[in-house]
């Protein structure tokens, strides 16, 4: 079914224009609310713990909390999303994160601020795969890794966001509650940001709304360009494990796990990771912390480029490599001077720009319009689970055996996704969304050549 007006460009070869630009930025909007709120509880619990009477086990389970909701929403979002559409979740899930996020300021006992924690995770979940989705089905092709970069690196800003502003409020009275709340603020400028974008045309397609998705069509990219071709279907949560998109949506889980445990090992007790290397207590770790900050988020700018030049592939493996040195230097040296320990974590950040980016592109590439959105939670739920985990025992982990061997072991997952991507890993360069979701790979190799 061709939604369009006649012969012209496909949505995936289309021109990137003002109105687009502003879908893209405020769908990576979310990601970078996602960063501050995830990000800034490592800093805030330098104030929660003793204003609390946090005990240890109450810290890990504050910052696993979140990580646990990640898990249900992702899933639910996901699924919900497929279902009901992009943009309705879009805007449900912004008003949740921000009123959950007030109400985190008010808490007077642990338990409401790990139940609170909780439910911001989920509905931060929740967001992963509705506005990933959404801008992957608006991207063109030839944009389509500068536009998920943004959405990597709208995280990486929101979490350096949070270390600053946690630095500037950690000697302030109370101010783990001035930190938590100020999460409304971005909230209400995506709301008023959000209120215009339109549905997503392939969506609309895909549910037989084609009148609806032509219009969105006309106003989004004008008269020339249209969908390609593509019947109406709807596909149930089981779709994505059926065979083919079965090893598609477990890679991708176990690399989305392998890339993101040492990064919210990372954010989540940030200070305490810097202070046993040697960086001091209180604020002088906090700063620390930002810097290791700016160097995941600079190293997203050059990864958006290198994944058109250089291909996914490529980028990904060579990437990992080297974040796996990064990890292992201050792991094999932890006694290392202190410059030496920030330049291995700069170069673990910096390098973690393409994988960064790859989880969510990489989702949003390999599934089909009518999965796309649940295969995207699934890949962020599997990688999840072992979060969680990780980040509740961090701090018990590191009390028993030290920083050396935690640091270790993140390098060890980091390898893993190594030899996992080196087997597994597809590239996707140059095809659209249908040839890179397609399950024969006769079909899409044909299209990398001409591309």
């Amino acid at each position: 079914m061709d939604v369009g007006l006649g012969a012209g460009r496909l949505i995936d070869d289309a021109q990137m224009n003002r109105f687009l630009k502003k879908i893209m930025f405020f769908s990576s909007g979310g990601s970078f609310l996602d960063g501050y709120v995830l990000s800034l509880i490592g800093v805030a619990l330098i104030q929660l713990t003793p204003a609390l009477g946090l005990s240890d086990v109450e810290v890990a389970a504050t910052g696993a909390a979140a990580l646990a909701g990640i898990f249900f929403g992702s899933l639910a979002g996901g699924r919900l999303t497929d279902a009901l559409g992009r943009r309705r979740m879009f805007i449900l899930d912004v008003i949740a994160i921000g009123l959950t996020s007030l109400a985190a300021c008010f808490v007077t006992a642990a338990w409401q601020l790990i139940v609170l924690r909780l439910l911001l995770g989920f509905f931060i979940g929740a967001d992963y795969p509705i506005a990933t989705s959404l801008i992957a089905e608006f991207s063109p092709r030839a944009e389509r890794a500068i536009t998920m970069g943004m959405v990597s690196a709208a995280w990486y800003l929101g979490a350096t966001a949070a270390a600053f502003v946690g630095f500037a409020l950690y000697t302030v009275d109370d101010g783990w509650r001035w930190m938590l709340g100020r999460a409304l603020i971005p909230c209400i400028v995506l709301l008023v940001g959000r209120h215009d974008i339109p549905e997503s045309p392939r969506w609309l397609a895909q549910h037989g709304r084609t009148d609806q998705a032509r219009e969105v069509m006309v106003r989004v990219f004008g008269e020339d360009v249209h969908l390609d071709d593509q019947e109406p279907a709807r596909a149930g949560f089981a779709s994505v494990f059926r065979q083919g998109y079965l090893s598609r949506v477990i890679y991708l889980g176990l690399l989305i796990l392998c890339q993101v445990v040492p990064m919210y090992a990372m954010y989540t007790f940030g200070p305490m990771i810097m202070s046993a290397f040697g960086l001091g207590e209180g604020s002088l770790a906090v700063l620390g912390e930002a810097l290791v900050s700016l160097f995941f988020l600079v190293g997203t700018i050059p990864a958006m480029f290198w994944l058109n030049s250089l291909g996914r592939r490529p980028l990904l493996i060579g990437s990992l490599a080297l974040m796996a040195l990064g990890l292992l230097i201050p792991g094999i040296w932890p006694g290392a001077p202190v410059v030496v320990i920030i330049a291995a974590f700069g170069i673990y950040a910096f390098f973690s720009g393409g994988p960064g980016i790859l989880q969510w592109l990489y989702p949003n590439e390999m599934f089909p319009t009518e999965v796309r959105a649940t295969a995207v939670g699934v890949a962020i739920a599997i990688s999840r689970i072992g979060v969680v985990v990780s980040t509740y025992g961090l701090p018990l982990f590191l009390g028993a055996y030290g920083i050396g061997p935690t640091m270790l072991t993140g390098a060890g997952l980091v390898l893993l996704a190594l030899v996992l991507s080196v087997f597994m890993a597809p590239e996707t360069r140059g095809l659209t969304l249908g040839e890179a979701s397609s399950l024969r790979p006769h079909h899409r190799e044909e299209r990398t050549r001409r591309g």
